[in-house]
């Protein structure tokens, strides 16, 4: 299997071999694009960026991520998860809207701030 290392700006091209449960890669230029080939092969994460309703004046939606990654056979159900939540008051940056995505650890957080919605 091909694939390019996002992880620095090398862009490696990575050849990975999977057989009798080993992984080996090569073409990495550095120790983190081998860490990153096992990982798409064993459990692929992304981040996820979106935005959520609001009934805050000045902001029909505010933007929101995930403040880490997420294993990518879940950015489905995210994605639904994300149309039910509605913040209704002002949050600075940061502020958790959806604690512990399923069972991860992650928080889906705001990326803007709306505090000066009240002003």
């Amino acid at each position: 299997m091909e694939m390019v290392c996002i992880v620095c700006p090398n862009g490696c091209r990575l050849t990975v071999q999977q057989q009798d449960g080993q992984i080996s890669v090569q073409g990495n230029k550095c120790k983190r694009g081998e860490a990153f080939a096992v990982s798409e092969l064993t459990n692929p994460t992304r981040s996820f960026t979106t935005s959520v309703r609001t009934t805050v004046k000045g902001y029909p939606v505010v933007s929101v991520r995930t403040a880490g990654e997420i294993p990518k056979g879940k950015l489905a159900e995210l994605l639904q998860l994300c149309k039910q939540i509605t913040v209704t008051q002002p949050l600075p940056t940061g502020s958790v809207v959806a604690a512990n995505l399923f069972g991860t650890g992650v928080d889906l957080i705001t990326t803007t701030n709306m505090e000066s919605a009240n002003e």
